[in-house]
């Protein structure tokens, strides 16, 4: 008797401007049963392989049991070699400038790399879904070319989840020095960016995700002041989203105002990827003091239309 053909890995994809609690939410989901997360997977050539920096475990992404497994079941092992070559293909299909291109693959020589690239990700899926045990990755990479590509993959289930946090208070978290402590001895720092140009990024990559949704790819959008306020009924409806139907997963992990996190995999990501045990789950809202009123009033300006329609000028969050 000869097996049937594999279901497809459902793979959710989470999307949106960075410091607006995309690593909190994959993080959040990786503690359900059936749920792995991966982190930024489209860093993971170049900081994982390339770099050797740590996964989410604490370990090195080469010292890593469960990378290692995964390595080996979906290209026989991880060389440098083939890592920089995985990035230089990336590099070639996987930026928004390609955006257009990405929705319609003319150039002969974009397809055939687009082939390469997303053959690549379709094997690294399956077979971190293998060794996980799970039904569903998570792959936070946020960027929106990142989406419509793996559009493309062949064999997956995608479903988004599109994250927004108000502007004011992306903007004011980008202005603070964060470093990234998976680098080890070396000083990192994640970026940073002026208001108004926060703003614009702000902007930029929502309205990507807009166009994720118009284009019929399954979409949930989540505010970040609903997860931490009530994680448990956000992450319930993300679960339903990605399986279909009522999700009963036991998520008596977290309740209002905490989580109790486990080790996860990840690579690459804000630095809360790190933290274990019980966490604090309250809102960011140091942007209302330590933004400036004119930085306050140029963001709100800059970023009105979204503002209003993720109803962030109508409730106490726009204060």
């Amino acid at each position: 008797m000869t097996a049937g053909p594999r279901p497809p890995v459902t793979v959710l994809f989470i999307g949106g401007a960075g410091r607006s609690g995309t690593t909190l939410l994959e993080r959040l989901l990786g503690q359900a049963t059936g749920v792995a997360s991966l982190g930024e997977v489209r860093h993971l050539p170049e900081r994982g392989v390339v770099e050797d920096q740590m996964c989410g475990c604490g370990e090195r992404f080469s010292a890593c049991p469960f990378w290692s497994k995964v390595g080996h079941l979906a290209f026989g092992g991880w060389t440098t070699a083939a890592a920089v070559a995985w990035r230089a293909t990336q590099r070639r299909v996987d930026r928004n400038r390609y955006l257009p291109v990405l929705l319609f693959p003319v150039p002969r020589t974009f397809r055939r790399d687009l082939a390469l690239y997303t053959d690549g990700l379709r094997r690294l899926y399956e077979a971190a879904a293998e060794v996980a045990g799970a039904a569903v990755v998570v792959d936070s990479s946020k960027a929106g070319s990142s989406v419509f590509l793996l559009r493309r993959v062949p064999g997956i289930d995608l479903r988004v989840v599109h994250v927004v946090r108000d502007s004011r208070g992306v903007a004011h978290s980008l202005l603070k020095e964060v470093a990234r402590p998976e680098v080890g001895d070396a000083v990192a720092l994640m970026p940073r960016a002026r208001p108004l140009t926060g703003a614009a990024w702000w902007m930029l990559f929502n309205a990507m995700f807009h166009a994720v949704t118009s284009s019929g790819t399954p979409t949930v959008r989540v505010r970040y002041e609903d997860l931490v306020a009530h994680p448990r009924t956000e992450v319930s409806r993300v679960l339903t989203h990605v399986r279909g139907g009522s999700d009963h997963a036991d998520l008596s992990f977290m309740a209002d105002g905490h989580a109790d996190l486990e080790v996860d995999h990840t690579v690459a990501g804000n630095p809360m990827r790190f933290r274990t045990g019980r966490i604090e789950l309250r809102p960011d809202v140091a942007w209302q003091a330590g933004l400036s009123r004119r930085h306050r009033r140029l963001v709100t300006a800059a970023t009105a239309p979204f503002l209003l329609r993720y109803g962030y000028l109508r409730n106490r969050w726009s204060r």
